[in-house]
């Protein structure tokens, strides 16, 4: 499929992280672009802003009439329903239809492709890298699974020559990707409503590694099962970050490459987790050839991404963070980042479960990453894509915690509860709707104190 000829793009849930950022691209890039979503979001209000038409109703009247078979490509995210009257009007007409994933396949073949994947850190690693290679004056395009805070975007640059892209496994999607340079981050059990074992998981991502033809341009956390050159934090690998010291709330380190030791970086970001994201980010820029100097800059002025460990409120009273964490894997390093920088003080964390699968699969491993925080909230499970569970709960959920203060509220109860707590860090956390509320949960903080 050219993309040149393609004048129309067309998106059915142009409302998602990666799907917006496709949106940007194809209008930087000059093509009419507009879509559906089932909910207005502040992403979508965004998308508005920029010029792109949106409606919110599943309306085959309301698909622009010189968006025809021959001049358009549509493209569909998984969480689609397979009744969706735009969608089946598409297939139905013969249009172009493309999940987001094959679109980005199709990209990154006619583009020098860096690939980040991992179940955990793609995120953070591919904008950090986009935002090396950007500000090293790369020709770069790299879509970002979250708002980075740099560029006020899920799209950094509009480059034509090279690509950053997160290989997300969920779907098997990144076996769409053509990279050039990939990393993995990790490779924990996610996804098990799509893959049913770990073991599934692992042969997936095997298969991912195998599409990096050279294996010294593929780039993994140390301890995973994979042939490539190996990251790793104060143990030997080919790439090591070492001599990690916390000064004005950023981390200083050394690295040693295959090449040469490069001291005292700066990076801003908390968490043992975030080093290592800023590691392989690096391990990726320096074997395309990106300047050291170039790589330093960049790092030490990263702000981070939009609800990835993002600081609403920084007092010496109180601190409120938010964070995107749905894994438990993920609020251990929120907790292991919070304890690192707030020692000694009282910690509540606000939780919303996302998905029924994901918390029944992982139940035990949630009641245990929360139980470490000082006081829990838990909100209902936000359902995205999925039906009702029976027996799959919150209540059950936080039957099975083992800490005293802990308390199951609705989402109107919550600033309330949240107001009435002692706790000096708040971090509210997960990956539905509650990232929505953060603006007004932010208000309620600021007027108590």
């Amino acid at each position: 499929m050219n993309l040149n000829q393609i004048h129309n793009v067309y998106f059915i849930g142009i409302g998602g992280i990666g799907m917006s950022a496709l949106a940007r691209y194809f209008k930087n890039i000059g093509k009419e672009v507009c879509g559906y979503d089932k909910t207005p979001s502040m992403l979508t209000n965004e998308l508005i802003e920029s010029g792109i038409t949106i409606h919110f109703e599943d309306n085959i009247a309301l698909i622009p009439a010189n968006f025809e078979p021959e001049n358009t490509l549509v493209i569909i995210t998984p969480a689609v329903p397979k009744s969706h009257l735009e969608w089946n009007y598409f297939l139905s007409h013969n249009y172009e239809v493309k999940k987001r994933a094959e679109v980005l396949g199709i990209i990154t073949k006619d583009t020098f492709s860096f690939a980040v994947a991992g179940t955990h850190g793609k995120t953070t690693t591919s904008s950090i890298l986009g935002h090396i290679l950007y500000e090293s004056g790369a020709d770069v395009t790299a879509f970002i699974g979250g708002i980075v805070e740099n560029y006020n975007s899920n799209l950094i640059g509009a480059g034509k020559t090279v690509t950053v892209v997160e290989a997300d496994e969920f779907d098997r999607s990144f076996l769409h990707l053509h990279p050039d340079i990939a990393c993995v981050t990790s490779m924990d059990a996610d996804h098990l409503d799509i893959y049913g074992t770990s073991q599934a998981i692992e042969a997936s991502f095997e298969e991912f590694a195998d599409k990096v033809q050279d294996r010294s341009k593929l780039f993994v956390a140390e301890g995973l099962p994979l042939k490539g050159l190996v990251c790793a934090i104060n143990n030997e690998a080919d790439f090591k970050a070492f001599n990690i010291r916390v000064k004005d709330s950023s981390y200083v380190f050394d690295v040693q490459t295959p090449t040469e030791v490069i001291t005292d970086l700066r990076f801003g970001l908390p968490g043992r987790h975030n080093l290592m994201n800023a590691l392989m980010a690096l391990a990726m820029a320096k074997t395309y050839g990106t300047p050291t100097e170039a790589i330093a800059n960049a790092l030490s002025t990263f702000r981070g991404i939009r609800r990835r460990f993002s600081y609403q409120i920084k007092r010496s009273n109180l601190v409120y963070i938010d964070d995107y964490a749905h894994h438990p894997t993920e609020i251990n390093a929120v907790h292991q980042a919070v304890r690192e920088l707030y020692p000694n003080q009282k910690v509540l964390a606000v939780f919303q479960p996302h998905l029924f699968s994901r918390t029944k699969d992982f139940a035990d491993d949630f009641a245990s990453s929360l139980s470490d925080f000082d006081e829990v909230l838990l909100l209902d499970i936000y359902p995205a894509r999925e039906l009702p569970m029976e027996g799959i709960t919150s209540q059950w959920l936080m039957d099975k915690m083992n800490t005293k203060h802990k308390k199951l509220v609705l989402k109107e109860q919550l600033i309330e509860a949240m107001l009435s707590s002692d706790a000096t860090v708040i971090v509210t956390i997960g990956a539905g709707d509650l990232g929505e509320m953060v603006p007004s949960i932010k208000q309620a903080l600021d007027e108590k104190n």
